[in-house]
């Protein structure tokens, strides 16, 4: 790729870049003149901060051995720590005692163009949209650049961001940082991200402990034939592991959970579902049902199945997305974690009081079978407590990529006597590289009728419960393993020894309504309800993949 420390032949930035100016009235007083003074400065580092940030990025993207090797295990890009040190001056100042670092790199072609992913990565809504498992909340703080000559180039702005893995036992990432988008060539653009922790402690600021930092991260992106791109990312964070339970160590210090693969993975995934949105033709996989619904009845029913996913992440994750409280129950397992809020004006969700329970368990399955078995209706009935004991029906399939594994479909359960009222249950399905998930919710059946005629799914009330799906890191042995992270390089001791199994990690998460009134109290009985319905689907689980414990 024609890429350089000189920026190609778009000219300096530095000299070149219009920055906004910050929108202040002539300062009346020394003190306004200061704080004036201040963020002038604090402008001008930001900028010094994002040239470093991108020189660093696109030479972590181009350089191969000796500042990259292969793992034997897998064959993963593996960062060489010493040459890392040796070839970069740290932007952002020097590692905080106890925190470990994260580093990774992947390539892959995507079918989107370099403009409109830099689109994307620069609109926090559509980056969000873009990534939803990965992000739970974005925001832009500060434009401080919006580019050049009504382009992206030279775009730099401000964003904060809370970034999850789906299980309970790893925090939410957040972050404060620079974003700055770069054209090198024709059909080449580079998008960094860095934190600016250090630049706000200097400048004044309020000082705001943060349990994980952003080294230069970000893509390069080179167009190729036919609207694909060439996507190499690469992922570099220094994060506190005190506060990730030993089960996701493993995962985490190999730069699977937060790292350029999971990135990438969802990359590839969400834009194969948008060219088939796009595209005219229903894919052949789509029941006969399914394709009897109009367009915008697809379009309908896709955007309620993404709704749902979208919250049953933030009620895994506890991010800021809903305000939920943590309970300390006396009778609650020690790694479930119950949490409540208040239902009240959501015409999408029933009101009252919700409940959320959410665990992480090892499995010695792979992942590949454990999405399998939970993602097939007719086996259902052997971890779901709810579906009347019987098999359950695919009423409607809609596919959302290559993989069959990527789809939502609309269940039916089968009614076990006149008295029982059918049950439509409306799963989302994604699996990709990095992982999969299998997320459901009741829902009601005249609703459905107006969602797949196209209506507005907005008004459809649920409430998600479902499974996200891990490897349990490269070599790592189950949770009996021992796993080491040192002061340079967090990285799992998975040998080759006799014991070695390969698993998985698997989070389970219910959402259910307690009571329909918001004013209620909540009771012991309803959180031990929940935790016996979590307790009880993982040992079902085991049960019938064979692996009790």
């Amino acid at each position: 790729m024609p890429l350089g420390p000189d920026y190609g032949s778009g000219g300096g930035i530095s000299g070149s870049l219009t920055v906004v100016p910050p929108l202040q009235q002539p300062p009346t007083t020394t003190r306004q003149a200061a704080s004036v003074l201040d963020r002038s400065m604090e402008r001008s580092m930001f900028l010094e901060l994002a040239l470093a940030a991108m020189d660093e990025l696109v030479k972590m993207a181009q350089t191969d051995e000796p500042l990259w090797m292969r793992s034997l295990e897998g064959g993963r890009e593996i960062l060489n720590r010493e040459e890392y040190l040796r070839t970069f001056s740290p932007c952002i100042g020097l590692k905080p005692n106890g925190f470990v670092s994260e580093t990774s790199r992947e390539t892959g072609v995507v079918i989107i163009n370099s403009l409109a992913l830099v689109e994307t990565l620069m609109d926090s809504h559509r980056w969000a949209e873009m990534f939803p498992c990965v992000i739970a909340r974005t925001s832009t703080t500060d434009v401080i650049s919006s580019g050049m000559g009504g382009t992206r180039n030279g775009a730099l702005q401000l964003m904060h961001a809370e970034l999850q893995v789906l299980s309970p036992l790893v925090p939410v990432r957040e972050v404060n940082f620079l974003r700055f988008c770069k054209q090198h060539a024709e059909g080449v653009w580079a998008v960094v991200d860095v934190s600016i922790d250090t630049i706000r402690e200097t400048s004044g600021a309020p000082p705001s402990f943060l349990h994980c930092r952003r080294l230069p991260s970000g893509c390069v992106v080179q167009d190729m034939p036919n609207g694909y791109s060439k996507v190499t990312w690469v992922e570099h964070a220094e994060y506190d592991e005190s506060t990730v339970h030993q089960l996701y160590r493993p995962l985490l210090s190999s730069g699977m959970g937060f790292g350029a693969q999971r990135w990438v993975a969802t990359l590839q995934r969400q834009c194969e579902c948008l060219a088939i949105l796009m595209s005219s033709t229903v894919p052949a996989r789509d029941h006969t049902a399914a394709a009897a619904i109009t367009a915008s009845g697809r379009r309908s029913m896709l955007k309620l199945a993404q709704r749902m996913t979208d919250n049953f992440c933030a009620g895994v994750c506890a991010s800021t997305v809903h305000k939920w409280t943590k309970l300390n129950a006396g009778n609650v397992d020690e790694d479930v974690r119950v949490m409540t809020r208040k239902s009240v004006d959501d015409p999408g969700e029933p009101p009252g009081i919700v409940l959320s329970a959410a665990t992480s368990v090892w499995l010695p399955v792979s992942p590949q079978r454990l999405f399998d078995f939970l993602r097939d209706e007719r086996l259902r009935s052997e971890w779901d407590i709810l579906s009347n004991g019987g098999p359950m029906q695919e009423m409607a399939h809609i596919a959302k990529g290559q993989d069959p594994g990527n789809c939502v479909s609309l269940l039916r359960a089968s009614a076990m006597n006149a008295n029982q009222s059918s049950m439509l249950i409306l799963q989302e399905t994604c699996i990709d590289a990095a992982g999969s998930l299998v997320v459901y919710a009741p829902v009601d059946i005249p609703a459905m009728h107006i969602v797949m005629n196209g209506g507005d799914s907005a008004y459809v009330a649920l409430l998600p419960s479902g499974f996200a799906i891990v490897p349990d890191g490269p070599g790592s042995r189950g949770p009996m393993a021992t796993t080491t992270s040192n002061g340079n390089n967090a990285s799992s001791n998975g040998g080759d020894g006799p014991h070695r199994v390969s698993g998985s990690l698997l989070t389970v998460a219910f959402q259910i309504l307690v009571n329909s009134l918001p004013t209620a109290k909540l009771t012991v009985e309803s959180v031990e309800t929940v935790n016996n319905l979590i307790s009880c689907t993982v040992q079902k689980i085991k049960a019938a993949l064979h692996c009790e414990s």
